[in-house]
């Protein structure tokens, strides 16, 4: 999207310890939702309604979004030497069938998780690797965003392999921005998660549950 940075709007600190121990990043609860401000992107007509729910596994995000672009996030400091592998556990219930998901017209995705590294002073200078839950493409794709070449968009999960269906993923988060950006690493600066459909005018619906930071 194009200020996708700007949902970076909470604050979350993690110090690391020497014993690497895995990192959650959120609590998906009913308290934290209410105070992680929500922002529509630019353009968009509707914001994404966020809710909090609870499985076997704990608490999840449902993420429903109608024609609609927002986000939520936190600004937070990651050690990558210590924990480099992102975690997600994730769900799509109604997906985005046949979009091009690497043009303008449409650039959404039912799930997405950013990593976001600070590079200037402004937000829109930042670099950020967006994993992605894909409508469309394999595992294992990946482009810059139609909107700036500062974002890549990497496939971790798809729907042409599981639908409405929890599947658990991992990334290294070192490598990639090394891989995609040409940078090395040491600490990475927000997280944000959105749901959007604001190009394609469509519906879906998404569940976030247990994302964290690990050593392997």
């Amino acid at each position: 999207m194009k200020i996708i940075f700007k949902i970076l709007l909470a604050v979350l600190i993690v110090i690391g310890s020497s014993h690497a121990k895995d990192v959650k990043v959120f609590n998906f609860s009913e308290e934290e939702l209410s105070q992680l401000d929500i922002r529509k992107v630019r353009g968009a007509e509707n914001n994404t309604v966020y809710t909090v729910g609870s499985n076997k596994n704990g608490n999840f995000l449902k993420a429903v979004a109608d024609n609609a672009a927002s986000g939520l996030g936190k600004e937070l400091k990651i050690d990558l030497n210590k924990t480099p592998f992102i975690n997600i556990t994730w769900k799509i219930e109604m997906d985005l069938q046949g979009i091009k998901e690497n043009t303008k017209k449409g650039h959404d995705f039912a799930a997405r998780v950013f990593a976001v590294k600070k590079t200037g002073a402004t937000p829109l200078s930042n670099r950020a690797i967006n994993y992605v839950y894909s409508s469309n493409n394999k595992i294992g794709f990946h482009s810059p965003s139609p909107y700036t070449k500062k974002s890549i968009d990497n496939v971790l999960a798809s729907t042409k392999n599981n639908l409405n269906e929890w599947v658990t993923v991992k990334a290294n988060v070192k490598e990639d921005f090394k891989k995609f950006h040409g940078l090395d690493v040491d600490e990475l600066d927000g997280l944000a998660i959105m749901s959007d459909t604001d190009n394609s005018k469509m519906k879906a619906i998404a569940y976030f549950q247990n994302i964290y930071f690990s050593a392997d």
